[in-house]
């Protein structure tokens, strides 16, 4: 199951040739601002899916490419594009997976370059959405591209294409898409191209995330505010317990401290101090927390981040005591961990410690189940072989501390599917962050592996 030299080199000469016109494709796509939250214009998310389906319906490959949406709840979600071209001959199906949508591309002043004119600099395209996830659209299509190119427009391979156009808005209707076409999704073989690469040199499979848990909650002390001059000193505004409940949540060395979440131990790979703080842009005088290797405490062991807290801003405090204040909460829950029960945990932790017989009172709480991959099946071995032929080095396996909770959605409606999580970034790509880019030879390699991924699968017969 290992590319031949002859098929590899013709496969890089194929991408060669045309990879000039793949990072024009790439950079049409980032110029287009489409971001699936409400506060958006949806015209532009519109056109974003339009731009990706015309581009898989000029490969030729498909008979109908669709834009389509679920509705749940009476909403609809935002648009996604599906194709699909059956199997012949015995051969294996494969469903290839990336997002349009981006996220919001925050201030525009850390921005090195314009968020969504796409910029070359240094080996790199910058851009918001050039590294998650409009690389991993254009690799597919290059894939899909270079496997018509080589293999012939008769192909007996089954490809499905879903380009999803709300990942980064919670994926609310994921799993209503995957129950409404699920004939059409249904494959052997579910490459999700959402991940990175242990570095833009050496390729790397994902086969374990974190799972996630976030819980919004309130504390209220009043009825209303009061002179923090007149009642300061006995009354407690809600500030004071909840600056003793968020400290409660971690102990002296950072370690989360919610008594019963699991932990799951990793292989140490060649990753050191020095490497974390370049990645993290982590200050020198900054200690690292928690106990443990690097691997395990960003890829096995809980963590929890304060990811808001409704206050008012320094711009906007008067000398009051607070009746109220919210937070909402991040955790992070390892491999092997149910987030219902983490839940319980978290919730149960903020009852414990809040002081002073403060009022609490829980909002909205999200989950996502981690993931876990079986690494015993055919496709794994093949797209191991593919990634080395294409980047010339050894393949890593790699756990991801960040969360894809719909994977959970995929190994549920497609249980017998092999699931593969690869993708285009590395640590440098700043996904989510100001100055994302994408690294144009890390990419190049990526669109060969899975063309030579897709090519062998082509041979193969299905299981």
């Amino acid at each position: 199951m290992t590319p031949d030299a002859g098929l590899s080199a013709k496969v890089r000469e194929h991408v060669d040739q045309d990879f000039s016109q793949r990072v024009a494709t790439l950079g049409k796509l980032v110029r287009i601002p489409g971001i699936a939250w409400e506060a958006f214009d949806e015209a532009d998310l519109e056109r974003s899916a339009e731009a990706v389906a015309e581009l898989f319906r000029a490969s030729g490959v498909f008979e109908e490419v669709e834009i389509k949406r679920s509705v749940v709840d009476g909403k609809p979600g935002a648009p996604a594009i599906l194709a699909s071209r059956p199997a012949k001959n015995g051969r294996p199906h494969v469903l290839l997976y990336a997002h349009h949508d981006v996220q919001p591309p925050g201030d525009a002043s850390v921005w090195l370059t314009p968020a969504f004119e796409p910029t070359a600099k240094d080996g790199r395209i910058y851009g918001r959405g050039a590294a998650d996830d409009k690389a991993g659209v254009v690799a597919h299509l290059t894939a899909i591209e270079t496997l018509n190119a080589i293999a012939g427009d008769d192909f007996d391979l089954g490809i499905s294409i879903f380009i999803e156009g709300e990942e980064e808005a919670g994926s609310r209707t994921f799993r209503a898409f995957l129950d409404e076409n699920k004939a059409k999704l249904a494959a052997d073989v579910i490459i999700v191209a959402d991940s990175m690469n242990w570095s833009p040199e050496v390729p790397a499979l994902t086969v374990s995330l974190r799972g996630m848990v976030s819980q919004e909650f309130t504390i209220r002390t009043m009825e209303h505010a009061v002179h923090s001059g007149m009642f300061g000193g006995a009354v407690p505004d809600a500030m004071l317990p909840m600056v003793r409940v968020l400290a409660s949540l971690h102990d002296e060395k950072g370690n989360v401290a919610i008594e019963g979440l699991k932990t799951y131990k990793f292989d140490d790979l060649p990753y050191t101090d020095a490497n974390l703080r370049a990645d993290s842009s982590l200050l020198p005088q900054v200690s690292q927390i928690g106990d443990g290797g690097i691997m395990d405490r960003i890829w096995g062991k809980p963590a929890l981040t304060i990811i808001g807290i409704d206050v008012p801003s320094v711009a906007m405090s008067s000398n009051t005591l607070l009746p109220t204040a919210s937070a909402k909460l991040s955790l992070r829950i390892a491999p092997g961990q149910d987030p219902s029960e983490a839940l319980e945990l978290l919730k149960a932790h903020l009852v414990k410690n809040v002081p002073f017989g403060a009022l609490l009172e829980f909002g909205p709480a999200e989950l996502g189940k981690p993931f876990m991959a079986d690494t015993s099946g055919w496709a794994q071995e093949l797209a191991k072989n593919s990634l080395e032929a294409a980047f010339g080095n050894p393949m890593v396996e790699i756990g991801i501390g960040g969360s894809i909770p719909f994977i959970a959605d995929l190994t549920e409606v497609f249980p017998n599917a092999q699931i593969l999580v690869t993708g285009v970034e590395d640590a440098d790509s700043r996904a989510h962050s100001p100055n994302e880019s994408v690294h144009l030879e890390g990419l190049k390699n990526a669109m060969v592996a899975e063309a030579l991924f897709l090519l062998a699968g082509n041979d193969l017969e299905s299981e």
